[in-house]
């Protein structure tokens, strides 16, 4: 494990001075499960932390040095913040492999892992910042994260799925859409949700993930083509 944390540590471009704080970034809920006497807890405290340092350095960043209002800041953010673009990070850099997870887990869907990977990315942020400050984590999101920026700002369109039907139903109709989480099912290291969007009290449709945004986006998706062919 040390000579593996240390080749991880040479990809993330961190010496951990806690390498306890890296160990607990990589532990999933599900491997205590398995392991009860693992020495660390798992890492959603740290993602807890990890996702607000994130947003306030992207944030930071976005408002220094692109003069746009704050509308499309907060789109670029919400871009570069999401399950999407963290994963696609974490995936990047290979931390699969590091982490520590349950026998179920390891099989899961693909979509399940870019979730996993994007919250432990998060919890890495989060340990960085408790380990060696703001400043590596500003080096940390500028070298793998914010290297997207040139690519959001040149498609046409950056909105999430949730701004894009918001937008769309207050254009045609002028309401403002509502989500509810209908089901969620699962031990809590792997709960699934289904969502439904709502425009007053009609379900218009219905999305599952596994996290209420995701499945919130996945709602939104759906109905966005549904309202588009009407």
């Amino acid at each position: 494990m040390v000579m593996e944390l240390s080749i991880l540590e040479e990809k993330l471009g961190i010496s951990f001075k806690n390498k306890d704080l890296l160990k607990t970034a990589l532990t999933h809920r599900s491997y205590l499960n398995e392991h009860p006497d693992f020495p660390l807890p798992h890492n959603e405290r740290l993602e807890f932390l990890g996702d607000a340092v994130l947003e306030f350095v992207v944030s930071e960043y976005l408002y220094k040095n692109l003069k746009k209002p704050e509308g499309e800041m907060t789109e670029l953010r919400a871009a570069l913040v999401n399950s999407k673009t963290l994963s696609r990070v974490a995936r990047e850099i290979g931390i699969w492999k590091y982490m520590n997870l349950s026998k179920g887990e390891e099989k899961n869907t693909e979509r399940a892992k870019d979730t996993i990977l994007a919250n432990a990315l998060e919890a890495i942020i989060g340990a960085i910042y408790l380990d060696q400050g703001i400043e590596k984590v500003k080096e940390f999101v500028e070298k793998n994260i914010l290297k997207y920026l040139p690519e959001l700002l040149e498609k046409k369109s950056i909105k999430d799925p949730k701004t894009m039907f918001q937008e769309i139903t207050q254009e045609k109709m002028g309401i403002t859409p509502e989500y509810k989480i209908l089901k969620e099912w699962g031990p809590d290291h792997r709960k699934e949700f289904l969502a439904g969007v709502y425009l007053k009290e009609k379900l218009i449709a219905t999305g599952h993930g596994f996290s209420k945004k995701e499945a919130e986006e996945m709602a939104a998706q759906k109905a966005i083509k549904i309202i588009k062919k009407e």
